[in-house]
Order: structure tokens, then sequence, then C-alpha cells
């Protein structure tokens, strides 16, 4: 994550709109949409109208077993980014048999990371009470992210107080995806401050070191842990490689088996960029990870 790292994920919502533009009606045939939920109540002293909002894809094709469910957070540095411009991925998953929430939730400055991952939490908390009725099973719920949204699902995926803190007993996420992550490890990253202007991230995850560590998945990892699919590029930022093979290693350490794949050539944005490409590696590794059996044609 260097300087360039934001610039690079501000573009990506121009790239992303043009994506969706040119795609939109080809993908939308087999999938319904249903925009703008709000998965926080408006008497919420919370509650912010854009922050707190999903979209559900859904296979139109009935079937008698419910679909698995895939919760996609967005990346863009914790301070930008948007639901909309991302439903070719919501697109792309009901297509192969996947019911996809895609969320928005709060950025800095307005809010910190651990509000961030709170709303997420609630994002998969309506989704465990709700999906039922959009032909997901509420059993089989996953995370996935991309870049800071990467980091986000992890930290859902391992940190279970953060579903205690809203009454869960049980954490409802039965696996991440983590698609070229960042802020796995923000507490080493930030004692270090080995880039310039790496001084931008104290806005979203302030001052505190402890904090830091709080937010950083790999210091919530468990033999508990669900089973996690990591994927980086080959040319992806050195701060995301090496926390990706450390997240890796402590999975391994602690007994788990976690599926680590590095895709030649690949840098940062393109990892998410593919998968508007149906048949990328992505998807072939992510469907029977989480059980999709069959299209939602």
């Amino acid at each position: 994550m260097r300087f360039w790292l934001l610039r690079g994920l501000l573009a990506l919502p121009i790239v992303c709109v043009l994506l969706v533009a040119a795609g939109e009606y080809a993908v939308a045939r087999p999938s319904r949409r249903t925009a703008d939920i709000a998965y926080v109540p408006a008497s919420d002293t919370a509650f912010q109208a854009r922050g707190h909002q999903l979209d559900v894809y859904a296979p139109k094709r009935k079937t008698a077993t419910p679909y698995p469910v895939v919760v996609f957070i967005h990346g863009g540095s914790w301070n930008s980014g948007n639901k909309n411009f991302y439903s070719f991925i919501g697109r792309r998953l009901a297509k192969q048999g996947v019911v996809a929430v895609v969320i928005n939730y709060r950025l800095a400055p307005q809010v910190h990371v651990p509000q961030m991952a709170d709303d997420c939490t609630r994002a998969v908390i309506w989704t465990a009470a709700h999906i039922a009725a959009y032909g997901g099973d509420p059993q089989r719920i996953f995370v996935m992210g991309h870049s800071a949204g990467g980091g986000l699902a992890a930290l859902l995926a391992a940190d279970d107080t953060l579903f205690r803190r809203w009454g869960l007993t049980q954490n409802p996420v039965r696996g991440a995806v983590l698609d070229d992550p960042a802020g796995l490890d923000m507490y080493e990253y930030l004692r270090k401050m080995e880039y310039p202007h790496d001084d931008q991230y104290l806005v979203p995850f302030g001052h505190d070191p402890a904090v830091w560590k709080q937010v950083s998945a790999l210091y919530q990892l468990t033999e508990h842990t669900p089973p996690v699919l990591l994927l980086t590029g080959g040319e992806t930022y050195p701060s995301i490689s090496s926390s990706s093979r450390r997240f890796q290693q402590r999975l391994s350490a602690l007994g788990h088996s976690p599926r680590y794949t590095v895709l030649p050539g690949k840098t940062h944005i393109p990892m998410v960029l593919q998968l508007y490409w149906q048949h990328n590696i992505i998807y072939q590794q992510l469907l029977p990870f989480v059980g999709a059996t069959s299209g939602g044609h």
C-alpha cells in the first residue's frame, strides 16, 4: 500500500461504471436485484441512509434447496467506494447459483475502521435473518472482499466478538473469500510507516496501536476460524503479499488448511475487475468453496 494505491482505488469506480454499463443487460436476465435495502433501522442513532444499504442479487430459477450466500464488501482505502460499482459481481454470482449481497458501509473520515467492521457485521446479521426470503440459505453465509473489503471480510470471519456484541452466540460466517486483501495486519504496517504518505491511514485507523491490532484479522485468528480462500496478485503491493503470506502461515499453524493462490502478473485493481468474467479463476475456486452446485439460470 503506497500512495499510488489510493490513487488507483479512487480510479477504480470509473472503470467499474464502464464495465457495469457494458454488461448489465447481458447478465441481468438470469438474476433479480433488490436494491437499496436498509440493514440498519432508520431509528438507530448510527443510521446513515447511504452507508447502511445493501443490494441482493438472487437467481431467478427457484430450487428446492436454498442457494449459498456471499456477502461482498467493497474496497477503497477505507474512505471511498460504493456497492453500485460492483453490480457486475452480484450479477455474476447470481448467474452461477449464489445469492449475492453487496453492501455499503460508512467510510472515513466520518467513522473509523471499528465502526466499519460493526456496519459489516450488522449487514451479515441482516442477511442471516432475511436471506431465506430471497432463496438464500442462512446456514451457508460466506463473506468476500477486495482490498480494504478483504481485510474487513477476514475480520468478520475471525472475530466472533463482533457478533456477540449484537446478541449472537454463534458467528454466522461459514467462510471467507479474500481477494487481494488489505489491512490483514495494520498493527505492523502502521508501526513501521515504511512508505510516503502512510500517515493518511491514520484517518481511518486512528492513533491507538491497540485499535490497530483489534481490527487486524491476523491477531484474531483461532483454531475455530472458518475456512479461508485467499487469492493475491503476483504483482500486487508488497504489503499485501507479505501480510497475506503471514495470514496463511498463521492459519496453518492453527491447524487450518487455507487455499492460497497467487495469480501471476495480476496487479491490485485487476484482481477485482476480473470478476466481471464469469469463468475466471476466482469464480472457479469460489463456487465449490461455497457449495454452489448448479447455475442460477
